[in-house]
């Protein structure tokens, strides 16, 4: 039987690690930007950060059947239908709202036990006790919101908005630009930086991410697009030349003949 485990550091991400590694075999991994915790190739808990920019801090958490229902009308306020594996029977089990730790803990060990072999289940010891981490600040939560989201945001709006018939619209919970109805940038953060993020194509990708602050993005890499990490620093005229280009692109020719050239809209 395992001692009973005391986390120290008031981090979210920690605390989560310590509700759910102590199960046997257990293993973290991370998916689409996300830390999941797997028991021999399954997954039985998903922590998410403002998922599509939803504003909740949370785990997913596979439930007994009836339990997710019985849950969310009983507890709304904690408790919720996620997205994907809602459907599945999962409950979004919220951490940003007070709930208390020894009642999120026994939630993650009946999810493992509904992933686990019942040889691993049978192992199963006393459970840690969790200490709870401090609220996350609200740009721990949705770095849009931080100083230098703002800032970012800022000089995105400046460089987009002013291109012929474009407009600010949102995409999954993150800020794009559209020209007409077709996305030409967008802004988000990927677990770990702040990006910015335009079409290049197929070529100039392989070409960019030569350089460590270039990425191909998931979800939209595959159609040629590309994200730059500006975390903490962002060459104006190099994100508006990205802009320009990507732009170009999906603009339709009428908006192409309103396009000053390079260097005649004073940037």
């Amino acid at each position: 039987m395992p001692p009973i485990m005391s986390v120290l550091a008031n981090d979210m991400h920690h605390t989560v690690r310590a509700a759910c590694l102590w199960l046997p075999e257990s293993e973290e991994f991370v998916s689409h930007g996300s830390p999941n915790f797997r028991v021999r190739g399954k997954t039985f808990a998903t922590y998410v950060v403002n998922h599509h920019g939803d504003g909740r801090v949370a785990l997913w958490l596979p439930a007994s059947p009836g339990a997710q229902e019985h849950l969310v009308h009983v507890d709304p306020d904690n408790f919720y239908v996620p997205p994907y594996v809602g459907p599945r029977g999962w409950v979004g089990v919220r951490l940003d709202r007070g709930l208390n730790w020894n009642r999120i803990v026994p939630l993650v060990r009946e999810a493992y036990e509904r992933i686990a072999p019942a040889a691993l289940s049978a192992q199963i010891g006393r459970a840690p006790a969790v200490k709870a981490p401090k609220r996350l600040k609200r740009e721990d939560v949705d770095p849009l919101k931080s100083a230098r989201g703002a800032r970012v945001l800022k000089i995105m709006r400046a460089i987009c908005l002013k291109l012929p018939e474009t407009h600010e619209a949102v995409h999954f919970g993150h800020p794009a630009w559209q020209a007409g109805a077709r996305s030409f940038a967008m802004m988000r953060h990927d677990g770990e930086r702040l990006t910015v993020c335009f079409w290049v194509g197929a070529d100039r990708q392989n070409l960019l991410t030569a350089d460590a602050r270039f990425q191909i993005p998931p979800y939209i890499g595959h159609n040629g697009w590309i994200s730059l990490d500006v975390s903490r620093h962002g060459d104006r005229n190099e994100i508006e030349a990205l802009a320009r280009q990507s732009y170009r692109h999906f603009a339709l020719k009428r908006m192409l003949k309103q396009l000053p050239a390079d260097g005649e809209d004073g940037v």
